[in-house]
């Protein structure tokens, strides 16, 4: 819909002796003194390149800076053509940016954001100067407190025998690192004075498949009551399908060429183009949007695609990569989907937090069901103000992601304490306004507490649960596994009578570790866990209201510094720079092993 530019940019950091001590006045000293008036070069000898999309954690051998608690200040300039003045609109777009995002344009505030994961606009065409140079600055605070989403807490320990004055800690209930920067491409793009500003689609099909009906909405910005809507349904060759027009409608046409699953079909990801045309007297402006066809629906003992019953056979993931951190990276994206269909899996979770656009277009188009996550990981204290930032955070993510097929299911977060009696009332209302804003998915919370105690599972539509025997309980008892997760997973479906998958298990380990018999931290120990799992999904499967599994994790990943993590966590079944464990032969074994029994037999990797 118009230019796009991808930025580089300058980040400016006080420098101080201790990581994390940095005083009240030292975090304000940029807005005090009005730095995005200013080069920041002229204000402090502290600049350095940055790049972007990129966190800031890795790229230098400054230890200030990896472990880097407060504000930052980016900036860069650029040049806007004269030819963009007039009748067009312009827009700043940031992917995401973690975690509070104050952004400036020549000094003039365009915009403000809270929340390190999805992204946000500004229109900046007054703010603008044409045929010349200008410049964006943008502050940046990655602390996390009670309130944000996910939450944290600011520490000053009182023992000044062995803290200095001043000195604090960053505390998180999470266990991967807290990686802050521009992580995703920053866009500037035009659009016509009257545009097409959003589309909502859904997709459903007859029992029999063999009608499909595409229903949706277009929202336009600065149109006339005369303005006109044409919407063409193109197949993947760009032939045309069907045409409607109007704001609102819908396409239903015969033998439709539906989004399946991988595994479930030969064709997995199949998508057609929306293509819609605004004609607002001399002004046009063209909308293109990849969608999917398909039904999806789901009771209490499973969900369905297509009106199939589907099961996952996934991961956890993680946004996380040598130097780069969590910014986007497009060589890793094709090789993480590459690595995903070598496996064999048709699922993954986005772990903890929503992932990259980039991310989401592959799972489109390669038939990766995707459940699809918010950072509410860790909730502990639950009342109003959380409460507000998290409805706003589900608001925005539904908003992003509403018509992509491959998101089946939204999680509103992993592993709170949701034992607490006031877990019931807030979960309640989450899943209520997420199913206000769409319908159309189930709604889900990983869980982590007992079935006996926990206060948030009785408004889900299915129960994820997390659960690691003979690791972090019962360590080293293989033989206990089965007997565990039996239980358990019964337990929760006797109970509430909904579908269940497990969403975490697994055991670290140390590629090149070995030991026969297995030792922990061997892999021979991982694969033998996974194993044990397998046997005990595999009964469960058949009692028809387990629905998945998915192991944590699908590759190591960075973590904060503890004693009992060697520089990471190892759960991946492949390392952080993606070289194959046992573990991953194991899986991939595992995985084509039930395509033969859940999927479609000549889409299994063994047939293709």
């Amino acid at each position: 819909m118009g230019n796009q530019c991808l930025f580089w940019y300058r980040v400016k950091r006080k420098n101080t002796n201790c990581a994390h001590n940095i005083s009240v006045f030292d975090q304000g000293i940029g807005f005090k003194n009005q730095w995005y008036c200013k080069e920041l070069k002229k204000v402090s000898k502290y600049v350095i390149p940055m790049p972007v999309p990129s966190s800031y954690n890795d790229i230098t051998q400054n230890a200030t800076i990896r472990d880097y608690v407060g504000w930052v200040w980016y900036e860069r300039t650029f040049f806007v053509p004269a030819r963009w003045r007039g009748e067009q609109r312009v827009f700043l777009r940031f992917g995401s940016a973690n975690y509070e995002t104050v952004v400036w344009i020549n000094g003039v505030k365009v915009t403000n954001h809270s929340g390190g994961y999805l992204p946000f606009v500004a229109e900046v065409t007054k703010q603008l100067s044409y045929g010349s140079e200008n410049k964006v600055t943008v502050a940046l605070n990655n602390t996390l407190t009670p309130l944000t989403i996910p939450q944290g807490r600011i520490v000053f320990p009182n023992n000044t025998d062995r803290y200095p004055p001043g000195y604090f800690i960053q505390e998180y209930n999470f266990d991967f690192t807290n990686y802050a920067g521009i992580h995703r491409p920053v866009y500037l793009y035009t659009t016509p004075r009257s545009y097409i500003d959003d589309v909502t689609v859904t997709t459903e099909t007859s029992e029999d498949n063999y009608f499909g009906t595409i229903r949706y909405s277009i929202l336009c910005q600065g149109c006339s009551k005369d303005a006109m809507l044409y919407t063409d349904l193109l197949d993947e060759d760009g032939a045309n399908v069907a045409s409607n027009f109007g704001p609102k409608n819908k396409i239903s046409f015969k033998r439709p060429k539906l989004w399946w699953p991988n595994l479930m079909h030969e064709r997995p990801g199949y998508l057609y183009t929306l293509k819609i045309h605004l004609k607002d007297g001399d002004v046009e402006d063209f909308y293109r949007l990849k969608i999917g066809v398909r039904s999806l629906s789901w009771n209490s003992s499973g969900i369905f695609i297509n009106h199939q019953k589907v099961y996952f056979q996934g991961f956890g993931k993680h946004e996380d990569f040598l130097i780069k951190g969590r910014g986007v990276d497009y060589s890793l994206i094709v090789k993480d989907f590459n690595l995903i269909n070598w496996l064999g899996a048709n699922s993954f979770r986005t772990s903890h937090y929503p992932y990259a656009e980039e991310i989401m277009d592959f799972a489109d188009k390669n038939g990766i069901m995707v459940i699809d996550e918010i950072p509410g990981v860790g909730l502990d204290h639950f009342g109003a103000d959380l409460l507000k930032n998290h409805l706003e955070a589900m608001k925005e993510l539904i908003h992003r992601d509403k018509n992509r097929p491959s998101v089946v299911m939204w999680s509103i977060g992993n592993e709170p304490q949701s034992q607490k009696p006031e877990a019931a009332p807030y979960y309640s209302q989450v899943v209520n306004f997420t199913k206000l804003l769409d319908p159309t998915r189930p709604v889900t919370l990983v869980l982590s507490r007992g079935y006996f105690e926990d206060k948030a599972a009785p408004f889900l539509d299915v129960i994820c649960f997390n659960r690691y025997y003979s690791w972090y309980s019962d360590t080293g008892h293989l033989e206990l596994i089965q007997q565990q997760l039996l239980n358990e997973a019964r337990n929760w479906h006797n109970k509430f009578r909904k579908p269940v998958m497990m969403t975490e298990y697994g055991a670290g380990s140390i590629a090149g570790f070995h030991s026969d018999p297995p030792v922990v931290w061997t892999e021979d120990y991982q694969t033998a866990l996974m194993k044990e799992y397998f046997k005990g999904f595999d009964i469960l499967r058949k009692e028809g209201f387990f629905i998945g599994e998915m192991i944590w994790n699908f590759a190591d990943f960075g973590t904060p510094q503890e004693s009992f993590r060697p520089t990471a966590c190892m759960k991946g079944l492949f390392t952080r720079d993606r070289k194959p464990k046992m573990a991953a032969y194991t899986m991939r074994k595992r995985y084509a092993e039930l395509c033969e029994m859940t999927g479609c037999e000549s889409a299994c990797p063994s047939n293709l």
